[in-house]
């Protein structure tokens, strides 16, 4: 295939990486198995830019995307609008969506699955046409990373501490809001703490990511209102992979969902793939069915057996 890859040098583990040695790196292991690839390495602010020229440029096939996951998330949007294949190297914090595509977390190892994968159809999801690929949330969550972003931190630990106490924060001081749904003919209104909708369901990770994205169907979960001591033990829960168990949770699939927020509040906000953003007090949401090309481990025929569940 004929690729670009894209790398954010200001992106987790790139920091510290030598960025020259790891294009050269990137450009053999994809050249050794039979693919012409460009590589760039480029600053933060000009990696959705560069992405954007690269999709737009003839003859292109597929986008090679690495950093953290709003660089992915961005990469995502631009391979599904362009038709392009996204290859993931994953160089953030977390990694959601290389978690649920199951690739290594290792940033020199994934080249090796990526330059000898096979490509593969995959779920995206949009909230009022903005996609993403892991999850849409309000309430909690958005506090939660509002509180964080006022944090000053430089570093991958850094981020995690600033998430920790930014959880501390929120703790004491949990939301409460009204929610109108309609999710596929399951209608509601509720008030609520937290809402979450993730591109299919949330596997049992306390990092609350899918464990398949090929289901078809979004994730929608709401928390009742929450004490602070609900919110320690939802997030309990979570860290327990039992999320869904949580007696002020309730779980629930649908192919498209519609949010409505009767009540004005200013400056309200949601968070896409972990990226904070102002919120529509109407929110409609789908699932992209099979719409999105990634490249994925390709597995041995004894593998794929046992995934069918034959030989047993």
């Amino acid at each position: 295939m004929n690729l670009v890859a894209v790398f954010n040098r200001d992106g987790g583990t790139f920091r510290t990486t030598d960025m020259d040695a790891y294009c050269a790196h990137s450009a053999a292991v994809f050249k050794d198995a039979g693919h012409q690839i460009e590589c760039h390495v480029v600053a933060g602010k000009d990696v959705v830019a560069t992405m954007e020229r690269a999709a737009a440029t003839p003859g292109i096939e597929g986008l090679i995307a690495g950093g953290g996951d709003g660089t992915i998330s961005a990469a995502a949007d631009i391979a599904w609008r362009s038709g392009l294949t996204l290859g993931v190297v994953p160089a953030g914090t977390m990694n959601l969506f290389a978690r649920s595509l199951h690739l290594p977390l290792d940033i020199w190892g994934v080249l090796d699955v990526l330059a000898e994968g096979h490509v593969q159809q995959v779920d995206i999801a949009s909230a009022n046409g903005k996609s993403f690929v892991h999850q849409f949330s309000a309430g909690l969550h958005a506090r939660m990373v509002r509180l964080r972003n006022s944090m000053t931190y430089g570093s991958r630990f850094g981020k995690m501490r600033a998430s920790a106490r930014a959880v501390l924060g929120v703790m004491f001081n949990p939301p409460v809001f009204q929610v109108d749904f309609d999710a596929g003919g399951k209608t509601g209104l509720r008030k609520v703490s937290a809402i979450s909708v993730s591109n299919n369901e949330f596997g049992p990770d306390p990092l609350l990511f899918a464990d398949n994205l090929t289901g078809g169907r979004l994730g929608f979960y709401i928390a009742d209102p929450l004490t602070p001591g609900g919110v320690a033990r939802l997030t309990l829960d979570i860290l327990r992979g039992r999320m869904k168990e949580n007696q002020a949770v309730t779980a629930m699939t649908a192919t498209e969902l519609e949010l409505r927020f009767p009540r004005a509040r200013k400056d309200v906000r949601c968070v896409i793939d972990g990226e904070l953003m102002p919120m529509d007090r109407t929110v409609k949401l789908r699932i992209h069915a099979g719409e999105l090309k990634v490249f994925v481990e390709r597995k041995s025929v004894d593998e794929q057996v046992q995934d069918a569940g034959a030989g047993i």
